[in-house]
């Protein structure tokens, strides 16, 4: 699901992440289900998430495919693609490139739980090994 050759995507809005979420969980969806699926969380009227999703068809954050009468879309990065993509973003931007000062200011501001803390050794680790 990676993006047309030379061609970078933009960094989704607040909006489109929570449509891409919806994606992420439950692909290929037509417009009225992912609209159903963002209403359990807040009131979202169809006609504003049918214009997203036709946005973000244009923009190639999403795939559409329109063999039937009832669109079904398609996320064009997977999960971790466009996570880590933001992720980088913030690092070169919050934290002039130090994935340091990222760990320590998100651990500072939300605790991790002991399986989180456990999975963070263990990568350490692994990169510690891999050097």
């Amino acid at each position: 699901m990676a993006p047309k050759r030379g061609r970078e995507l933009p960094r989704p809005t607040r909006s489109e992440l929570e449509i891409l979420k919806a994606l992420w969980e439950d692909s290929p969806a037509t417009v009225r289900q992912v609209h159903e699926r963002l209403s359990r969380a807040r009131p979202t009227g169809y006609t504003t998430v049918l214009k997203l999703m036709q946005i973000m068809a244009g923009k190639g954050l999403v795939r559409r495919d329109e063999r039937e009468r009832a669109h079904l879309y398609r996320p064009a990065l997977a999960q971790s693609e466009t996570g880590g993509r933001l992720v980088d973003e913030l690092i070169d931007k919050a934290f002039g490139g130090s994935v340091g000062r990222l760990v320590l200011e998100a651990l500072s501001r939300q605790p991790a739980t002991a399986a989180e803390r456990e999975e963070i050794r263990r990568m350490l680790n692994e990169h510690d090994e891999a050097r």
